[in-house]
This record gives C-alpha cells, structure tokens and sequence, in this order.
C-alpha cells in the first residue's frame, strides 16, 4: 500500500510503502530513509499511478510507539545543543552563513544543519569540528530562502502562520504573471513573503481567476446592458462582476448576467 507521508524534519511530504503494514491517516509512523529512521504522520492513503511514483520509495517500518517518542523528545535538546555549538564555530571560523535548524534522525546516529548562505560556503572545516565535538555523524545542507521561511516558520501579510509551514508540500512555481492576472500591485514589496520571493498564495487562486476572465468581457469592450450600452472599464473575478461607464459618463458595477 502507497501512503504519502509528512517528514517532521523538513515538513515535506513524501510518498512511502506501507507494505503490509495497516496505517491510516494521522498515524505517526517510522520511516526508513536514506538518512536513517525518521518520524513521519501519515497524511494520505492512496494509489497513485505506477508511473508518476519516484523510482525508490522510503518504507514504512513499523508504527511509532512509546519508545520512539522519547527517544525523538531526546534528541530535541541534543539538536538545540548542536545548534548553539555550530553557531559558536561559524563566529569563529568567519563563516558567511546562518545557521537555521538542526536534526537528529530517530537513532540519532547523523546530524543534518540546514543553513542559508548568499553564496557557497567552504564548510569542511566546520563539519570537522562539529563532528569531533558531537561525536556523531553532521552533515550540513544549505536551503534556499522559500525552505528557510518553511523551517523558521513567521506570520504572513495576512495576519496568519505562514503558508509553506501550516500547509507543508512541495513549492509549486510562482510567476509575476499570476500577479498581473489577478491585477494585483506589482511593487515587489507587496507580493513579495518573508522569504523576499513571490507569495506563494498567488498560486491558490490563479486557476479560478484564468476560468472566470474567460466568461468575461475585455477591458474596453462595448457591451449591451438593460441600461443601455457601455464600455467595460473594470473587472471583478472573484465577485463575477464588471464595471462599465456609459455615455452619460455614468459608471456602474453589474453581474455578468446584466450584459450581453
């Protein structure tokens, strides 16, 4: 059985086999990943098309218990030590990156930091020292600015928690054109998220906006309406309502079914 699967590490969503093993969704399960055990909770039970899965897929070892709880609240203290230890070497190294997060895989036997950098960073110096300090396994992985708002996590322009953290998946491409469909400003200060790239809520609505700007008329166009004809000046999709200005300089706001 395919389920897909959220990562407590990076917040990522991963498709797993279950194998024989019965899960269903919000069970908190053991994954065997590349980098070891780690924690997940099952967030879909599908099946998806053979050809449209990764070639490898990370399986299911067998349902979190007790004893992997306490073991992963453990290593929350070891990671902020970890965390504090590589931020004392950066300083010290003069290293030109942050480090954001750091994480124990279940076993705690490998160490990821994940840090932000404006440019490569030799950090083979640092990976040495920390390894020698921690007396484990550290690999370093540098994000880039959207995975850094995801980790860090913050409150948007809206007011809410952050998108790429309470709704964790893959980012999907965010284009200034999506901004120009929907009339938004394009000041990059406006549709711009923490992260300094495009909001990705411009994403969510831009397939309704194309559907709904097909039922409607073009900007300039003249139109017939029950108050006689007019110039469509400006459009709503989202309320599926024009506004048009007619001879008399008149300007009205009508429904889509008021025009013809």
């Amino acid at each position: 059985m395919i389920v897909r699967a959220l990562l407590q590490a990076e917040g990522k969503r991963v498709y797993a086999d279950a194998g024989d093993i019965a899960v269903k969704v919000n069970d908190c399960v053991v994954l065997n990943t590349t980098r070891g055990p780690e924690l997940a909770r099952v967030i879909a039970v599908d099946f998806p098309e053979v050809d449209k899965l990764p070639r490898s897929l990370p399986k299911i070892a067998r349902q979190a218990d007790a004893e992997d709880f306490d073991k992963n609240n453990q290593n929350r203290q070891r990671e902020q030590e970890a965390l504090e230890k590589c931020r004392e070497l950066v300083d010290t190294l003069d290293l030109k990156m942050k480090p954001l997060t750091a994480h124990c895989n279940l076993d705690g036997r490998r160490l990821t930091v994940y840090f932000s950098a404006q440019a490569r960073v030799d950090f083979r110096e640092l990976v040495r020292r920390l390894s020698q300090k921690l007396k484990t396994r550290v690999e370093l992985r540098q994000v880039s600015p959207r995975d850094e708002a995801r980790l860090m996590g913050g409150i948007g322009k809206c007011g809410r928690p952050l998108c790429c953290q309470s709704l964790p998946g893959e980012f999907t491409p965010v284009s200034i054109k999506m901004a120009k469909e929907q009339g938004l400003s394009l000041n990059p200060i406006k549709i711009s998220g923490l992260c300094g790239r495009l909001l990705c809520c411009l994403n969510y609505e831009n397939a309704q906006y194309l559907a709904m700007k097909e039922k409607m008329p073009r900007l300039n166009q003249m139109v017939s309406t029950p108050f006689g004809k007019a110039k469509v000046t400006g459009l709503n999709p989202l309320k599926a309502r024009v506004t048009v200005k007619f001879e008399d300089q008149s300007v009205r706001e009508l429904s889509l079914d008021e025009l013809t």
